[in-house]
C-alpha cells in the first residue's frame, strides 16, 4: 500500500493543489513546499495526457503524490495515466454505480478489474520491476478518486459507495452549486447541507471525502469538519495571487 493510501486510512488530512500549468518545476516546488499531493489536471488545464509523464517524474523526485485527473471516465485514459506511473487517478462526473464500477475496473488489474496488462511502461519501471510485483501489487498501491458533481451522483450515492476500490469520494462544490440552481454560491446553506449529508454517508462506509477550496482559510474550515483530501486552488491562481499582491503593495507604497 502506498504511503498516501496508508495516511488516508489512518485518518490523516491531506492538502494539495490542482496543476493547470504544464511545467514540471511547479510540482517539484509543491513537494518542496510540503504539500501532500498534487492533481495533474487533464480535464481543464493545458496539460495533455502525453505530457503528464514529466510531471509525474518530477513529483517522484520531490516526494509528492501524483494524481492525474483524466478528462472523462475512459478506461484508456485511466490506464495510460497509471502506466505513466501516477500514484492515482481522479475521475470526473461520476453519477451512477455503473460509472463508479467502470472507473474502478479501469484502474485495477484482474481479478479486481480490467486494466490492460503491460509492464514495459514507466509504471512497471520499463520491465525492470518483477512482473509478479507489478501486476500483484499495483492494485494495492493505486489510489482511485471519484468525483461527484451533480444531483445524479448525490441521488446515487448509497449505491456508488457500495463499489469496492474507492479511496476518495471527491465533491466539486462549484458544479454541485450549479446542480442546485445556485451556480458559484459554494457557501450557500444548500451546498453546505448537501456536503454534510455526503460526508455522513461516506463516513458510514469508511470512504475518505475530498473537497475543493479556493483559499487556505476555507481549507482549514473543512479540515476541522473532517475532510481528508483537500484540494487547494490551483497553480495558476496561486501564482497570480502572489504576483498581484506584490504589484498592489508596490503601486500603493
Amino acid at each position: 500500500m502506498s504511503n498516501f493510501k496508508e495516511r488516508l486510512k489512518n485518518g490523516d488530512q491531506l492538502l494539495g493543489p490542482f496543476l493547470n500549468l504544464n511545467y514540471p518545476a511547479i510540482i517539484e516546488m509543491a513537494g518542496l513546499a510540503g504539500f501532500d499531493f498534487a492533481i495533474i489536471d487533464n480535464e481543464h488545464g493545458e496539460i495533455p495526457i502525453e505530457s503528464a509523464i514529466n510531471l509525474v517524474r518530477a513529483a517522484k523526485a520531490a516526494g509528492i503524490t501524483s494524481i492525474v485527473r483524466v478528462y472523462e471516465n475512459n478506461p484508456e485514459l485511466i490506464g495510460k495515466a497509471l502506466d505513466m506511473g501516477a500514484d492515482g487517478v481522479q475521475i470526473p462526473n461520476v453519477g451512477s454505480k455503473e460509472a463508479a464500477e467502470k472507473a474502478v475496473k479501469a484502474a485495477k488489474f484482474a481479478p479486481f478489474g480490467e486494466r490492460g496488462c503491460n509492464r514495459y511502461v514507466r509504471g512497471g519501471k520499463y520491465s525492470a520491476m518483477d512482473r509478479t510485483e507489478f501486476f500483484g501489487k499495483s492494485n494495492e498501491r493505486t489510489s482511485v478518486i471519484l468525483q461527484v458533481e451533480g444531483q445524479d451522483g448525490v441521488a446515487s450515492l448509497p449505491e456508488i459507495l457500495k463499489v469496492k476500490g474507492i479511496d476518495v469520494l471527491f465533491v466539486g462544490p462549484y458544479d454541485l452549486s450549479a446542480s442546485l440552481g445556485i451556480p458559484g454560491q459554494v457557501e450557500h446553506p444548500k451546498v453546505i447541507a448537501q456536503m454534510e449529508e455526503i460526508m455522513e454517508q461516506a463516513k458510514q462506509v469508511g470512504v475518505a471525502i475530498g473537497y475543493f477550496v479556493d483559499d487556505i482559510e476555507t481549507a482549514i474550515k473543512w479540515k476541522k469538519r473532517g475532510v481528508q483530501y483537500i484540494s487547494f486552488a490551483c497553480d495558476a491562481n496561486l501564482l497570480y495571487d502572489a504576483f498581484k499582491k506584490s504589484t498592489t503593495l508596490f503601486q500603493n507604497s
